[in-house]
């Protein structure tokens, strides 16, 4: 979480300390939303794409335009779903695979 935290400060030019429980309120419920949109849990690592939606949320919410993130990543968060549903049916062939 502090990676996060500090990556999101960063994006947002804060330099101060004072907002840093709220930064973190919004951080976890931006990963609630993407982990229910997915049915998946992500590591959130910064060098990973799901990341990027994950502080692009954060940034929307944070400013006040939560409403139009879903407009405005639409692209991005149908490809994260179909990445996720791809994972998932592939993990359910290797498993029928191996109980035959």
């Amino acid at each position: 979480m502090p990676e996060l935290l500090a990556e999101l400060k960063s994006r947002l030019r804060i330099t101060w300390d004072d907002e840093n429980e709220e930064l973190e309120r919004i951080i976890n419920r931006a990963k609630s939303y993407l982990e229910k949109l997915t049915s998946k849990a992500f590591s959130f690592e910064l060098d990973a794409w799901e990341t990027e939606l994950l502080l692009e949320r954060c940034r929307y919410v944070y400013n006040n335009a939560a409403d139009e993130y879903e407009k405005n990543f639409a692209y991005e968060l149908k490809r994260l779903i179909m990445h996720v549903a791809l994972e998932k049916r592939a993990d359910a062939d290797n498993g029928q695979q191996e109980n035959s």
